[in-house]
């Protein structure tokens, strides 16, 4: 077999294990291995959240969705604290626009905040309007979507960490 042909075969297997592991359940941004699933008790029922990466170092929740070009339809992050925070999000190097769900230790959402990309300082700061523990992002207009409001309740459960 030429080179060129070994070469090819290489490449074409190459792109069809990447292509089988690309699929649902694949960490949306890279934060593999950790992988969470959400429960949101809205007035309509429970909605179910699997799609979803979780961010829970200082450095992760730093980076959050930079430069993620597309998340998939019910996909996203959660950020979790150990303690109650007033951190305060941006959206710096975001390249999509996202909505955010603040919850606070009870579970219950605060907060829903559309928030718009931005590629030069300064940006805009996105707080909730008091301590949380727990933000959800997701594509912008997700929650209202799927009837999410604030009142509703989360609980979580970490897949892998």
């Amino acid at each position: 077999m030429g080179a060129v042909r070994r070469t090819l075969l290489l490449v074409l297997s190459l792109g069809l294990i990447l292509a089988a592991c690309g699929g649902e359940g694949t960490p949306v941004h890279g934060f593999a291995g950790n992988r969470i699933q959400v429960r949101i008790q809205t007035a309509s029922g429970v909605i179910e959240l699997m799609d979803l990466d979780v961010a829970r170092t200082p450095e992760a929740r730093a980076h959050g969705l930079m430069g993620v070009e597309s998340l998939p339809k019910d996909g996203g992050i959660v950020f979790l604290w150990d303690a109650p925070t007033t951190d305060a999000f941006w959206m710096k190097d975001t390249l999509i626009p996202l909505s955010v769900a603040f919850f606070n230790g009870d579970g219950r959402i605060t907060a829903i905040l559309d928030m718009t990309p931005c590629r030069a300082d300064p940006c805009e700061l996105y707080r909730a309007p008091g301590s949380y523990v727990g933000a959800i992002e997701m594509n912008r207009g997700a929650f209202e979507r799927l009837g999410v409001k604030v009142g509703d309740t989360v609980e979580y459960t970490l897949l892998s960490e």
